[in-house]
């Protein structure tokens, strides 16, 4: 498949050359920062729409003629709870990408805790506020697989059998629900990743993963997916004792970027948690904790510090709280 196309601007090539800088008789190189978009979004509601759209524009997806698999979040059966990422948003997600010419977009999940994955799309309202979802929809847990050699293995897990639909597509975008975690500390796009790892090979609630590592295996699910788009659902997210039996938080705020670390290091922010405290954030910039630094990330839209709420930190993270001077 071919990567992304982005036509870089006069103003982007200017940056990442002043991102060079000689050091003795070698050459020290200076993370060029990634964007991110901070966008204040109230509610599900139709203004949804032409936020998603924006967004996708601010961060040039090229996505006409290219094959889009959107990647939720759904876990249990709990109808208007904070737990799954509101359907509203993904078809907002949906619209958008047809706008751009995408030539198909399909939404897929392989929840852990579930087999009955239609049952619980269902009663999360995907039926209703996606209209055909059944014709777009892929169980991720029944999928045709791939055997994918880990290229940075940091778990060990020396191979991972992937599902076709997503290995094949040009963009995964994850569209995770903004929560904390009971075991890994916060769960976001890159913890979403766990969702395209099929139940039909690793069994529910997919234990070999968890006996690798989760931390770890997050990190190497990472390095397997180079084309990926995040979407972070914090219009209402979870606290507490997520991913599941926390309470709702309303954040009022969609975060979106190309660099899932740098993605997931910004929500961490906005949530008042300390991303150097999130460990799958730091094995996933291979220990240089590069997109974790906030001046390695170009934040765009609304600021951190006008948009954080504290979210209530899960019982066994107490040290998780993001100090703000």
């Amino acid at each position: 498949m071919n990567p992304m196309k982005h036509q870089i601007t006069r103003r982007e090539w200017l940056a990442s050359t002043a991102a060079l800088t000689a050091v003795g008789c070698g050459r020290k190189i200076r993370i060029v920062p990634s964007q991110v978009s901070i966008v204040k979004a109230p509610a599900y509601d139709q203004s949804l729409y032409d936020t998603v759209r924006r967004i996708f524009a601010e961060h040039r997806l090229d996505l006409r003629g290219r094959n889009v698999v959107l990647k939720p979040n759904l876990v249990e059966f709990e109808p208007g709870s904070a737990i799954n990422t509101n359907p509203m948003l993904v078809h907002a997600a949906l619209e958008a990408a047809r706008s751009l010419g995408a030539a198909s977009v399909r939404i897929a999940e392989g929840p852990g805790h579930r087999r009955n994955t239609y049952d619980l799309a269902d009663a999360a309202g995907y039926f209703t506020n996606v209209p055909d979802f059944e014709d777009l929809f892929v169980d991720l847990n029944l999928d045709d697989v791939t055997r994918m050699h880990i290229p940075r293995q940091v778990s060990g897990l020396k191979k991972l059998y992937l599902p076709n639909t997503v290995l094949r597509a040009d963009l995964l975008i994850s569209i995770p629900k903004m929560k904390t975690h009971h075991w890994v500390g916060a769960t976001l796009s890159m913890k979403n990743l766990f969702g395209t790892v099929p139940g039909g090979v690793y069994g529910w609630p997919k234990n070999p993963l968890h006996w690798a590592g989760i931390s770890e295996s997050i990190a190497d699910l990472h390095s397997l997916y180079p084309r990926v788009f995040a979407l972070v659902d914090g219009i209402v997210g979870m606290e507490g004792n997520g991913p599941i039996q926390g309470t709702p938080k309303a954040a009022g705020v969609l975060v979106a970027g190309r660099d899932m670390v740098a993605v997931d290091a910004t929500c961490c922010r906005l949530m008042r948690i300390d991303p150097f405290q999130i460990e799958y954030l730091r094995l996933a910039s291979g220990g240089l904790e590069s997109h974790v630094t906030e001046m390695n990330i170009r934040q765009i839209g609304e600021s951190i510090s006008d948009l954080a709420t504290p979210f209530q930190l899960p019982p066994d993270f107490p040290n998780l709280r993001m100090k703000v001077t």
